[in-house]
């Protein structure tokens, strides 16, 4: 069964992402990543891929409604039997998939109406 085997990355608004990043590499050692702002927490052997902790401009529209502060990518191992899955069983599923070098992404949301990015490593 398809499934979700890990946390690929904690994403939130900011009101300013770069001095936010400074701040947690200032206190709390964290190797923020010039190139994109955030951190990369090592690959786990047992489970393909990493994990992220991005701050995103304040108006961004990755995550969803403005409201919304936050959202959780989890990594899956099979993105389209998970989301075919996830439709049959009623949850609203994004029409839209991105794949790219990072792998495969897809959206879906949570009965609160959050936003939750599923993302199958490449490989």
């Amino acid at each position: 069964m398809a499934k979700v085997i890990g946390l690929g990355g904690i994403f939130f608004r900011s009101r300013d992402p770069a001095a936010l990043g400074q701040w947690y590499a200032t206190h709390l050692g964290l190797e923020v990543n010039s190139a994109f702002g955030g951190a990369i927490f090592a690959e786990d052997e047992a489970r393909p891929g990493y994990t992220l902790w991005t701050p995103f401009a304040a108006h961004s529209d990755y995550l969803g409604e403005p409201a919304q502060a936050c959202m959780i990518n989890f990594r899956v191992d099979d993105l389209d039997a998970l989301l075919a899955r996830l439709a049959d069983a009623g949850v609203w599923v994004d029409e839209r998939r991105e794949e790219g070098e990072f792998g495969r992404f897809g959206w879906i949301r949570d009965p609160d109406g959050h936003r939750v990015e599923l993302w199958q490593p490449p490989g």
